[in-house]
């Protein structure tokens, strides 16, 4: 029995499955989700968990180049943009689109993670990079 790390056996399996530059998304509660998008469902009441919760989670065992977020998010809510924005370190490029461009990208993406959150476009993709183990001789 799994006791430790990853506990989410669907969001382990999403994880292992992508590869560098490969997309993840973590949605809002009532993000309008692809028809035929991989969809982790982990909300179980009004904000639990959060976007923030998610991340903080896989932080621990996940690698990020980037962050791609809707220039709505900043505008709307901008202390939740600030933190999205910083949950994978200071070094992690953070771009931002329009958001009728991220429900677009949503439909490239390999795995899409639902929240509970609240927080008015509260949605984040997740470029996979490579982490610090990599070798890298200069």
């Amino acid at each position: 029995m799994n006791e430790m790390g990853l506990l989410n056996t669907a969001i382990a399996a999403a994880i292992a499955k992508q590869g560098h530059g490969d997309l993840l998304m973590i949605t809002d509660a009532g993000f309008a989700i692809p028809r035929d998008a991989e969809v982790i469902d982990v909300s179980l009441d009004v904000n639990k968990p959060t976007v923030s919760d998610v991340l903080t989670v896989l932080r621990k065992h996940f690698s990020v180049e980037k962050i791609i977020l809707a220039d709505q998010t900043r505008k709307t809510n901008p202390t939740f943009f600030d933190h999205i924005s910083k949950a994978f370190g200071d070094n992690v490029e953070v771009e931002t689109i329009d958001h009728s461009d991220l429900k677009k990208l949503s439909k490239t993406v390999k795995a899409i993670i639902r929240t509970g959150d609240f927080t008015a476009y509260g949605n984040v993709i997740l470029v996979s990079g490579a982490g610090d183990r990599w070798f890298v001789e200069n």
